[in-house]
C-alpha cells in the first residue's frame, strides 16, 4: 500500500497542499475584468510559495467557484485546463479536484499530466447542493475511456457540506468503496473546508481500510494538531491553515507553511 504513496510523493506520510484558484469564468463571483489572467497570476504565487515550503505535491482546486454544482460547464473546464497547464510544477507531482463534478476532474487531470485527483465518488448524500449521488462506475468507465488508468483516485467518504444517507458505519463505507468502487486513497473531512474532522472518525476510516488503501486527512489539518493526526493518516491534504490569518480565501502566507512543515517533520520523526 505505502510503496506508490512514497514513490509518487517521495514520503510515506506526505504533505498535499491546495491550490485554490479564483472564481472560474461562468460563476457567480468571477472577475471578468481580470480573466483568466488574473486567475493565473493569483494561483501562481500561490504555486510558488507552497513549493518554496517544502510541500510533496500541490492540488488545484476551483474553491471560489462558490455555489458549487454537480456537473461543470465548459466555460469552467477550459479555464481551469489553463491555469493547471500553465502552472503545472515540474519537480513535485500535483492534482486536480473539482467541486464538484469527478468526469471534470479526471479530463482535466488526464489533459494537464495530472498524477491524481480528489472528488466523492460513492455514497448518497443530503448536501448544500441537495441530493448528492454520483455514479462512480459511469466515472470508472469514462476514465478508462480516455486512458487515464494511471491517474490515482482519491474517495472522500465523509465530504465536507453534507451529511450521508443510510446507516452504515464510516469504517463500512471506507471498506466497501476500496473493494466495490477501487479507491486508491480513502479521504476524511471536517464539516466543512478548513474544518477537522473528530479523530475517532479518521481511525474508524483506517480499521475500515485496513492495509488495503492509505487514509488521508482531507481537512482542519493545522500545526497545533498535525502531529495527533499524523499518528493515524497516512498523508494530509491542506489548504486553509497555510493561508494568511488562516483564511481560506487569502494568499498563501510562507510562514504557515514553514511552521506546519516543521511540525509534520517532527511527527515523521517520531520526536
Amino acid at each position: 500500500m505505502t510503496s506508490w504513496v512514497e514513490e509518487t510523493f517521495g514520503n510515506k506520510k506526505p504533505v498535499i497542499a491546495m491550490a485554490h484558484i479564483p472564481a472560474l469564468p461562468g460563476t457567480p463571483r468571477y472577475d471578468a475584468a481580470g480573466g483568466v489572467d488574473h486567475l493565473i497570476e493569483w494561483v501562481s504565487n500561490d504555486v510558488e510559495l507552497l513549493i518554496q515550503g517544502g510541500v510533496d505535491a500541490v492540488m488545484f482546486c476551483n474553491e471560489d467557484d462558490r455555489p458549487y454544482v454537480l456537473n461543470a460547464g465548459i466555460e469552467q473546464i477550459s479555464a481551469m485546463t489553463r491555469v493547471v497547464t500553465e502552472l503545472a510544477p515540474k519537480n513535485i507531482p500535483f492534482g486536480v479536484d473539482f467541486l464538484w463534478d469527478p468526469i471534470a476532474a479526471i479530463a482535466i487531470a488526464n489533459a494537464t499530466g495530472a498524477s491524481f485527483i480528489r472528488e466523492v465518488l460513492t455514497g448518497v448524500y443530503e448536501s448544500d447542493m441537495g441530493i448528492w449521488a454520483p455514479d462512480t462506475g459511469k466515472f470508472a468507465r469514462f476514465r478508462q475511456q480516455i486512458g487515464a488508468d494511471n491517474i490515482r483516485v482519491f474517495y472522500n467518504v465523509v465530504p465536507e457540506f453534507a451529511s450521508p444517507l443510510g446507516t452504515r458505519t464510516v469504517a463500512e463505507r471506507t471498506r466497501s468503496t476500496i473493494v466495490s468502487s477501487l479507491a486508491d486513497v480513502i479521504l476524511v473531512s471536517g464539516a466543512m473546508a478548513g474544518d477537522e474532522p473528530d479523530l475517532t472518525i479518521l481511525k474508524e476510516a483506517k480499521a475500515g481500510a485496513g492495509d488495503e488503501a492509505p487514509v488521508f486527512l482531507n481537512t482542519g489539518a493545522k500545526p497545533d494538531n498535525i502531529y495527533e493526526f499524523l499518528q493515524v493518516a497516512d498523508g494530509v491534504i491542506v489548504g486553509s491553515s497555510l493561508k494568511q490569518d488562516g483564511y481560506t480565501w487569502n494568499p498563501v502566507d510562507p510562514a504557515r507553511v514553514k511552521y506546519f512543515m516543521e511540525e509534520v517533520d517532527r511527527a515523521r520523526k517520531g520526536e
